[in-house]
């Protein structure tokens, strides 16, 4: 005798049904986990999709930026997550993120406050699970001229480049530079190495007559400026 194959959305109640609720109203009418059920489309015995997707969300506290730093392992925690629909998950994710970069990037943004700092790097590093350095470089209008990718380290640390933050400035012609690296912990409080790196990259940014604006820390749920907390 052969196994029962798994339950499609056809076989659910209507109500059930992410396909025809988004061709009836949209795919802005879908929760969640109806959105990811209509990619994912079947569960597994005994667990519908919509049941499987509504866990998954639950697990991650009903947030996206908490399910965007899930590991593939991690994923397949939530049963009936297997292999596929957990790459499946992580290329929803990926591609979220990438329509997010484009879209910023393709409209000149000019930085008046840590949060739009904060709004321009909370994206591409916020969820990261290494920390990662960056640089943001400004012309004399405060508008990003670029945003550099220094180095990736440890989910602890990270080494500084001073000299190649300093090189991307003069090769952009910046006015201005802010200092950009993420906590993948989540805490937000500077560690003593923050603090060496934001005064060694300021008084060698002055011997270049370059301003550093700001130094932000940031997570997926807040930031730290030392500008905002007098340190510059």
């Amino acid at each position: 005798m052969s196994d029962p194959k798994p339950l499609t959305m056809k076989e659910f109640a209507p109500e059930e049904q992410p396909r025809e609720k988004a061709l009836r109203k949209g795919c802005e009418s879908l929760t969640i986990p109806e959105l990811l059920a209509l990619i994912l489309r079947t569960g597994s015995i005994g667990n519908p999709i919509i049941r499987m997707t509504e866990s998954l969300i639950a697990s991650n506290g009903g947030s996206l930026h908490t399910l965007a730093r899930r590991t593939l392992k991690e994923l397949q925690f939530t049963p009936g997550m297997g292999t596929t629909k957990s790459l499946q998950v992580l290329a929803i994710m990926e591609l979220a993120k990438r329509y997010y970069l484009e879209e910023s990037s393709s409209n000149p943004t000019i930085i008046k406050s840590s949060a739009d700092i904060y709004s321009l790097m909370r994206m591409q590093i916020g969820n990261e699970p290494q920390e990662q350095i960056w640089i943001i470089t400004l012309s004399r209008r405060n508008s990003v001229i670029n945003r550099h990718h220094l180095t990736t380290g440890s989910a602890v640390a990270s080494v500084f480049d001073l000299k190649r933050a300093l090189k991307r400035a003069i090769l952009d012609e910046a006015s201005s530079i802010v200092l950009c690296h993420n906590h993948p912990s989540g805490n937000l409080r500077p560690s003593p190495q923050d603090d060496q790196i934001t005064h060694s990259l300021q008084k060698a940014a002055q011997l270049m007559d370059l301003r550093l604006m700001d130094h932000i820390i940031v997570s997926a749920e807040g930031y730290y400026s030392y500008s905002d907390a007098g340190r510059l």
